[in-house]
């Protein structure tokens, strides 16, 4: 291929003319011979091949073209081209020995309107803006036309010069309406538009920036739930600016999405919201229980009040699962959010127009979701939301007129023979606990709950207008989704389980009883005799008792039928283990085990050789809920009495890093395949000593005939140095001989290819994950695995080293939430406010010589947890390790940095890293160093995390060794931190058959950047330490480069420095740490 620099022609005399073609000649073996190359060097068309010329003329031109090494070719003649992707081109030029088509950018601006240039593409348009010829951008970088292109490859490019044309009109018209546009263009409404049409693909960034707005909401009309308490809604109304009778100030309204059945609870705090939901939510699984229904799904909204330690570890216990509305997206729960304006609005309307005070909200809003439980249909459907809940028709004969003029019998005091016996008051509502009105004495001035009242409400019939519950209701409700029941009382109300009339009885002339009543009203059995209260209480069965007893304490009960199968108790030696039955189980399966595998046998006890001890160790194994499921018992060996050279040789075996693991994920989500893990039981058992070794016989299991001898090992045993090496070896080289390849570098990696899949192995001691692009790779490899070794796990991975993993449709989440909700509720601090980020922008730590020492034990296990976190939360990494940094002298100012950690690690325990599909495999990296960051001896912090495509593999933070005195120090300093990294990851990789090219790591310093590429000493780079020089010696052999990233796209700098919420949240979220879905 022919790639022109520059070529210039120049007219001498009238038939003889000068061209000069400088040319750099690049082979490339795509070369077509159909390509015209555009050059804004060249100033005539010009070609060498002949059969281009659609009409040639062979005049008297005498001229030359010059190319760059010197050569010349003469000017024979010149024509015009027509080809299907070349318009009619005039006055080109035909060149003996030419061999690239050129053609002039100068004469096609001089022939035609326009020529447009982008990265994509190069269009030649005419007068009215219509596409005359297009070409596109090469991958060397050339803009070319291929001249046998079909007319589909034009429209193409007409379709994007059009498009670019409307895009160009909408920003100069400022940003109108592309709508607008085109009919402005169409109907000819001003001059000097040309014909636009059609509307953009793509979006424009600035509109976006400028116009956008929130999402619309679809309303829905079906039900979304198929039972009762499938979902709850619950929302916290307030402060309101007038206390209630009883001080509250704030509204908790919970509905049920099924039925729309609303409880309402009054609060004097926010604070409270969680003990009176508590409350609701055993009361209403105690009323549902007959029907065994209970609580699934909670939905609210992201306050405190809801989104605490306490809310989510009772809803853990409960067995419900706590959803959340989006942020500032009250839409979402929309259902609450509607039944809020329904409550206050009937409240309002009922104080308004008895004229009664504010102090009274409270009463008419219980007031009004009494009702409204019991007189709206729920929508879709013929049914009041009572009904549906309670599975009968409710009565409401008793309802009376709020504020109703009543007299209230004198039934709690002593009255002389002439004193009246009814106080005036007015109705307020109805008792939530018993049959009962409740009413406000004007006398007493109190709220009191009595049966002995009179109401009427006939006055306010005829003096006060009805006013509308279709205007108050109806049209609120009509699109309703969820529904929550309100039940309330002044101080807290819990809903009323029977609809019977609470009716008071009035004299009506001779007949004040019924004489027949319906056998629904009729309580108990009509052959019963009569019985007193005492005798009542004594006729409860024990049946009844046992089922309350049952449903209050069925999660308990759960746990103890469970523990009937295991022991409870952790034994602290063998003698304690001995008395239990369930633990001699455990041991005996422990020695069968050995048997099995063939670890020991008896022999007498050897004068010259070091007999090793053994001791049995009892664990609790428990699930990933924190119950107990098996007790294991482990037989060790005392390895600290090992003699080296006598019992044991080399001990090392390698393990599999963290970084490898992740990085096993990453390739995962690249390949599209499931992770499965299996664990070997009794793992070191499999594993063949070298060495002579010998054991006591263990304790509670001696030989009754050979008391005195001793166990000559096979096998490895657990706690002998070698043990881990032998079970290596023999898992290694069985795997080898089954065709797999281990890693180069990664010793822990096993690798099998066919002629078109792959299959992955990665061993942590006796864990293995694996995973395959072949489901009969997958199978075969589990065969070997059972019928060499016996298998106590093998499944999708969902838990290894301590990680929760969950394999998702759209990629992968790691996480430790449930690690990190131990460890908060471990340090005491789950009730503690949660904060936005981990360590704030003002804090400086230093050594404090001054400040009051605390608990080293209790600092070093803080710092200890946390580091273990730090597996699945690089957000973190930062704030830890400049705590850890005083661990030897700890002071209240550190532990109270530590707290502020522990605290962020509280509101976001559910966080972790996405490993996304949408990802390839090429690898970088980003450094970054703070300056002079730490106070006490002005080192700096270096930090860097790497990437495999878009999901993150590694990162540290760490302190430099050495004092830098310029920024582009500690920078330069990092960035030779971070090459070992990508060294070693970069060698992985290509075991995985993904192999990189140049490595870039992306640094935000030019100076440091300089400094890679420089060798030369100077002032500002002689006094650095010489192993930090490792990156230019990469840096020559081209194997690496670094990069300039600007500071506000450095992902870097979360592991650098203290950084502000926003900035802090924005480089979490970029790095793919988020919570759960």
């Amino acid at each position: 291929m022919c790639l022109l620099s520059s070529c210039c022609f120049s007219h001498v005399e009238e038939n003889d003319s000068i061209a000069t073609c400088l040319v750099a000649l690049t082979a490339l073996s795509s070369r077509r011979a159909d390509t015209w190359y555009l050059d804004s060097g060249c100033s005539r068309h010009m070609t060498g091949d002949k059969n281009w010329f659609s009409s040639f003329y062979d005049e008297a031109i005498s001229g030359s073209v010059t190319f760059g090494d010197g050569k010349k070719a003469k000017v024979v003649g010149k024509g015009i081209v027509t080809a299907p992707g070349i318009p009619n081109l005039k006055n080109v030029l035909y060149v003996e020995g030419l061999q690239a088509n050129l053609i002039s950018v100068s004469q096609l601006s001089d022939d035609f309107e326009e020529v447009r240039f982008n990265k994509l593409r190069c269009l030649v348009l005419d007068g009215k803006g219509k596409s005359v010829m297009g070409g596109l951008r090469s991958k060397d970088h050339c803009y070319c036309v291929n001249a046998n292109d079909s007319a589909s490859s034009q429209i193409c490019l007409s379709s994007s010069s059009t498009e670019d044309t409307l895009n160009l009109w909408h920003r100069r018209l400022c940003h109108v309406n592309y709508q607008d546009l085109v009919k402005l263009s169409t109907k000819e409404g001003v001059r000097g538009l040309p014909k636009l049409s059609g509307k953009p693909t793509g979006m424009c960034e600035g509109c976006k920036l400028g116009k956008q707005t929130r999402s619309s909401h679809r309303v829905i009309n079906s039900m979304s739930t198929s039972h009762p308490l499938d979902l709850m809604h619950m929302d916290l109304v307030g402060p309101v600016q007038t206390k209630s009778l009883g001080g509250k100030k704030y509204l908790l309204v919970l509905v049920d999405d099924f039925s729309r059945f609303t409880w309402v609870k009054f609060l004097s705090e926010k604070s409270d919201a969680f003990d009176n939901f508590q409350n609701l939510c055993k009361m209403i699984s105690n009323e549902q229980y007959s029907s065994n229904k209970c609580i699934v799904r909670l939905r609210t909204d992201h306050g405190t009040e809801f989104e605490n330690a306490s809310f989510d570890e009772f809803c853990n216990d409960m067995g419900i699962k706590h959803e959340f509305s989006a942020p500032i997206t009250p839409q979402q729960n929309g259902v609450v959010e509607r039944k809020n304006r329904v409550l206050i609005e009937m409240g309002r309307v009922m104080l308004n127009s008895a004229g009664l005070a504010h102090t009274f909200w409270a009463e008419a809003i219980s007031n009004a979701c009494y009702t409204i439980n019991r007189v709206i249909f729920r929508p879709g459907t013929e049914k009041t939301p009572y009904e549906i809940l309670k599975g009968k028709k409710p009565n409401v004969s008793h309802l009376r007129v709020f504020r109703s003029p009543c007299y209230i019998y004198r039934d709690r005091e002593y009255l002389a023979k002439f004193d009246a016996k009814s106080d005036k008051g007015f109705f307020l509502g109805y008792s939530l606990n018993s049959r009962a009105y409740r009413v406000y004495n004007k006398r007493t001035c109190s709220v009191m709950e009595t049966i002995n009242v009179f109401i009427d409400d006939s006055i306010v019939l005829s003096h006060t207008p009805c006013i509308s519950f279709d205007q108050v209701l109806f049209d609120k409700e009509k699109n309703d989704e969820v529904i929550v029941e309100g039940q309330e009382d002044e101080e807290a109300s819990v809903g009323i389980d029977d609809t019977s009339a609470i009716q008071p009885v009035y004299r009506t002339g001779q007949q004040q009883v019924h004489k027949d009543h319906s056998s629904s009203d009729i309580i108990g059995d009509l052959n019963d005799g009569l019985k007193t209260r005492r005798q009542a209480r004594r006729a409860v069965s024990n049946l009844s008792i046992l089922s309350c007893f049952i449903a209050k304490h069925q999660e308990d009960i759960s746990i103890i039928t469970f523990y009937g199968f295991v022991s409870v108790i952790e034994p602290k030696n063998a003698k304690e283990a001995l008395c239990d039955v369930n633990w001699i189980n455990a041991m005996q399966d422990e020695l069968s085990q050995f048997a099995r595998n063939d670890v020991w046998y008896l022999v007498p006890r050897p004068n010259s050789s070091n007999v090793i001890g053994t001791k049995w160790i009892f664990k609790n194994k428990s699930d990933e809920k924190g119950q107990i499921t098996r007790n294991k018992a482990r037989l060790v060996a005392q390895g600290y009495s090992q003699v080296e050279g006598l019992d044991f040789d080399e001990t090392f075996a390698p393990v599999a890093r963290l970084e490898s693991v992740r990085l096993l994920f990453a390739i995962a989500c690249h390949l599209r395949f499931t992770l499965y893990q299996m664990d070997v039981k009794s793992a070191f058992l499999n594993g063949v000593l070298q060495e002579e070794v010998y054991v006591e016989q263990p304790a509670g299991f001696i030989d009754p005939i050979h008391p005195d001898h001793v166990y000559r090992l096979k096998k490895a045993l657990y706690g002998l140095k070698q043990a881990p090496r032998a079970w290596y070896e023999r898992l290694s080289s069985h795997l080898l001989d089954k065709d797999y390849v281990r890693g180069s570098i990664d010793k822990t990696l096993f690798v099998k290819r066919t002629s078109h899949h792959l299959i992955l192995a990665q061993v942590y001691v006796d864990d293995i994950v694996f995973g395959s692009t072949s489901d009969s790779l997958i199978e075969e490899f589990t065969n070997i695995m059972k019928n060499e070794f016996e298998m106590s796990l093998c499944g999708k991975l969902n838990y290894f080293l301590g990680l929760q993993v969950q394999q998702r449709s759209d990629g992968l989440y790691i996480s430790q939430t449930k690690y990190a909700n131990d460890l908060v509720k471990k340090f005491g601090l789950d009730a503690a406010t949660a904060v936005r980020n981990p360590m704030g922008t003002s804090s400086k730590l230093d050594v404090d010589l001054t400040g009051i020492s605390v608990d080293q034990t209790l600092y070093r296990s803080m710092i200890g947890s946390l580091l273990y976190l730090t597996a699945s939360r690089p957000d973190i990494s930062f704030s830890v390790g400049v705590c850890a940094r005083y661990q030897a002298n700890p002071k209240e100012s550190h532990l109270k940095a530590v707290k502020r950690i522990i605290r962020y690690v509280s509101g976001t325990s559910n966080y972790g890293v996405v490993y996304t599909f949408d990802s390839n495999v090429e690898f970088a990296g980003y450094t970054d160093s703070d300056w002079a960051g730490n106070v006490d001896d002005r080192r700096s912090t270096s930090g860097g995390c790497f990437f495999v495509g878009n999901n993150l593999v590694s990162w540290h933070s760490k302190k430099q060794n050495c004092v830098s005195l310029p920024t582009a120090e500690a920078e330069y300093i990092a960035a030779g931190s971070c090459c070992t990294q990508m060294l070693w990851m970069k060698q992985i990789l290509n075991d995985y058959g993904f192999p990189q090219g140049k490595l870039s790591i992306f640094c935000d310093n030019t100076s440091a950047i300089n400094i890679s590429k420089n060798p030369v000493q100077h002032s500002r780079t002689k006094h650095i330490d010489i192993r930090y020089h490792f990156i230019r010696d990469l840096v020559d052999a081209n194997i690496l480069e670094l990069e300039f990233i600007p500071t506000e796209n450095q992902l870097a700098n979360l592991f650098t420095k203290p950084l502000d919420n926003l900035r802090f949240e924005s480089l979490r979220k970029s790095i793919g740490v988020c919570p759960t879905a």
